[in-house]
């Protein structure tokens, strides 16, 4: 059997013949897959109400997001994607050993040892804390906090039906952050863009739990996925239609214009047309539409954003 072949077998859910997967050289191929590298959705996803947050905050004070920090929350973003990743691996090794996409994972497959998984992990947030630290006091003391709801997040699927909120809390964190990093405060538009974020969040993490709702079922793995059940598009629906709501409230907060409209009519329209594949979707609808939020975010990003680059250059 081909590497590549041994690979995409491994992990079902991976894009075998991605760019990074062709460049990763076999001994790294395990810290790849631990920081999911390979999979760039979640870091996407968790990009994307960082630079909702910047370019909202640009709005405000009719200019367009700032460069920097963009570019700094996209490193943050990655490495701190791949520290969460990787210490939610690092608790679930067991449980991933009982379900059928995630038992070829490097902790639970035997190629990755906790303790290198643990230094891993060390050497990814200390690239997230380096980034922190080009932030204000107040954006530093905010990030800080976030690590609280991000080691809760890992063990709340043991106890409770509603995971996906928890992991809400923890990637819509950005919401919060792009706005105290301009300001170094927070206001209104920052809280309600982490409410939208939040509902986003749950939304379309219940649609990735759907592939695993089967499996989870027998080990006791708790997911909104198995809660709503049956009623799974009348679930994601609902948050779907809060995070738009929020967003709208978020963005007339900060007063953006008819741009900004058009960009949250654009992320509106992309959530109404996941739902209407949601319904009996098989597993590999399910990952295509979880993947496809990352370009929901980004249309509702360019909104906010051209609008600011608009209102900077005819004042």
């Amino acid at each position: 059997m081909s590497a590549e072949a041994s690979r995409s077998e491994a992990l079902p859910d991976a894009r075998p013949h991605s760019f990074i997967l062709r460049l990763t050289p076999d001994f790294a191929l395990p810290y790849v897959q631990l920081a999911r590298l390979d999979r760039p959705a979640g870091w996407q996803l968790l990009l994307a109400p960082c630079w909702w947050a910047t370019a909202l905050a640009g709005d405000a004070v009719h200019r367009g997001p700032d460069g920097w920090r963009l570019l700094l929350f996209l490193i943050g973003a990655i490495a701190m994607r791949g520290a969460g990743c990787t210490y939610n691996d690092i608790l679930d090794r067991d449980l991933d050993a009982g379900v059928a996409r995630t038992k070829g994972r490097p902790l639970p497959s035997g190629r990755v040892t906790a303790r290198a998984a643990a230094l891993f992990l060390v050497a990814q947030a200390l690239i997230g804390f380096v980034v922190l630290l080009t932030f204000n006091r107040f954006s530093i003391g905010l990030g800080l906090a976030s690590l609280i709801v991000v080691a809760i997040y890992p063990l709340t699927k043991r106890v409770t039906s509603w995971p996906q909120a928890a992991l809400g809390l923890a990637f819509s964190w950005g919401a919060l952050m792009g706005w105290s990093a301009r300001f170094g405060a927070l206001g209104s538009p920052a809280l309600l863009l982490y409410a939208a974020a939040f509902c986003w969040t749950i939304g379309y993490d219940t649609i990735y739990a759907l592939q695993d709702a089967r499996d989870d079922a027998i080990i006791g793995i708790k997911s909104t996925a198995r809660l709503f059940g049956r009623h799974a598009r009348l679930g994601v629906g609902a948050f779907y239609l809060l995070a738009s709501l929020l967003a709208q409230g978020a963005m007339l907060a900060a007063g953006g214009g008819w741009i900004a409209e058009l960009g949250w009519a654009a992320f509106t329209a992309h959530l109404a047309w996941q739902l209407s594949q949601v319904e009996g979707a098989s597993d590999a609808t399910a990952l295509r539409l979880f993947r496809a939020n990352r370009d929901a975010g980004l249309l509702l990003f360019l909104g906010f954003a051209v609008e600011g680059w608009l209102r900077a250059a005819f004042g």
